[in-house]
């Protein structure tokens, strides 16, 4: 397998600002519940309720906020339906499918890594034995 490798940066600043865009990206989708969230709204317009079941472990609280911080940052809209102040739904916006690459390059990775450990564990079992 391929050590990690990236392009050297041509200066200083051009790290700098790779550094300053990576960071401003896992403010805004780094956490244990993002993406989780977004993978859940990718079925279509929820409930919170909905979400929460879906999102498993995820407390109402924690949920609430991190509709919130999704919505200031564009990713999810929320209606409140009239009539029916019990009625909000959340469904992810156009500018959500920005992620669509990353969230499914995590997944193929998450994936393999879940892979390779195993094997690993696997192999020092046999070892140990």
């Amino acid at each position: 397998m391929p050590k990690f490798s990236t392009t050297p940066p041509e200066s200083e600043a051009a790290c700098n600002a790779s550094l300053q865009a990576l960071g401003d990206a896992l403010y805004v989708i780094g956490g244990k519940w993002k993406l989780r969230i977004i993978i859940a709204l990718s079925e279509g317009l929820k409930r919170f309720n909905e979400i929460q079941r879906r999102v498993d472990g995820i407390s109402a609280r924690v949920l609430s906020s991190e509709l919130k911080d999704m919505e200031l940052n564009g990713f999810i809209s929320r209606t409140v339906h009239p009539g029916n102040a019990n009625l909000v739904e959340y469904e992810l916006t156009e500018y959500s499918g920005t992620l669509q690459d990353v969230v499914r390059s995590l997944i193929d990775w998450g994936t393999m890594h879940r892979i390779n450990i195993k094997n690993r564990m696997k192999q020092v079992a046999e070892t140990s034995s």
